[in-house]
């Protein structure tokens, strides 16, 4: 019966301590650096979007915009798939690299007529994912703002 208890309370700990390490390795909600959004209103936020860490992706960003393209991103994971399809064809494919899309797939705004650059997959898939984790908790039909930094 001892040995029982004993194992259910230090796999009562254990967990406990788990918990804490994922806690603590969170970035903190009040600080501007790891939390890089920005609510504005009900249905708008601002992304602050790390060319340090995404270059190439940033760069195609600010290159896009600056040619016209929307720097708004009107969230629609379900259309994503459709947008993909759509901005895609008719562009091939190259060895070695990606072909990155502004606005994104998975914005109402993309799809036909985007903007297709080839970047390096580990900057163009790290840059997708990061975006993604950032906006998990927001809506299908919330506004995003990028801001290049």
């Amino acid at each position: 019966m001892f040995k029982w208890i004993f194992t259910v309370l230090i796999t009562i700990l254990l967990a406990g301590c788990s918990v804490q390490q994922q806690e603590a390795a969170r970035p903190s909600k009040t600080d501007p650096v790891a939390v890089p959004v920005t609510q504005v209103s009900a249905d708008t936020v601002k992304l602050e979007f790390p060319s340090d860490r995404y270059p190439e992706t940033a760069q195609h960003i600010k290159e896009a915009i600056a040619a016209g393209k929307s720097p708004v991103c009107t969230i629609d994971r379900e259309g994503a798939d459709h947008n993909r399809e759509l901005s895609l064809k008719g562009v091939p494919t190259k060895k070695g690299k990606d072909r990155d899309e502004w606005p994104m797939a998975m914005c109402s705004e993309g799809g036909e007529g985007a903007d297709i650059k080839y970047i390096s997959p580990k900057d163009n898939r790290g840059a997708g994912s990061w975006v993604g984790h950032k906006l998990e908790e927001y809506k299908d039909g919330t506004k995003v703002e990028f801001i290049i930094k």
